[in-house]
């Protein structure tokens, strides 16, 4: 597991947890020590990959099989992963909507507190 850590820059807890996962199925001795193949390192890219762009681990875990790399691209080769794509694509959105309004909110907060007597309010 060190030298998988080593050559793909992820911890050994991290190819734990992406086992766990079901993202990653390394072949297992009977000593427990796991044997990770050369696309392994391919499939832990397309994970950290999918986790960049927003996707959580289950969702990862059903798409991985759909997307292959060409170059430094992801590109979907299931007919319906667009579709799950754009859905998850519509949660962030919405996602982001409403941190930019509990921004806004907190913004309003910040700027209604009292300037005292010589002291300035804050630069936002």
């Amino acid at each position: 597991m060190g030298e998988m850590a080593r050559r793909t820059g992820v911890s050994e807890r991290l190819l734990r947890y992406y086992e766990e996962q079901g993202l990653l199925t390394p072949e297992r001795l009977p000593s427990g020590y796991r044997v990770y193949r050369e696309e392994d390192i391919d499939t832990v890219r397309r994970v950290r990959a999918l986790l960049t762009a927003g996707l959580n681990t289950d969702t990862i875990a059903k798409v991985l099989p759909c997307v292959r790399e060409e170059g430094e691209r992801l590109v979907p080769v299931c007919s319906d992963l667009i579709t799950r794509l754009r859905r998850e694509r519509e949660r962030i959105t919405r996602a982001i909507e409403d941190l930019e309004a509990s921004r806004v909110m907190l913004d309003s907060v910040i700027d209604a507190r009292p300037v005292q007597a010589g002291t300035e309010a804050a630069p936002a």
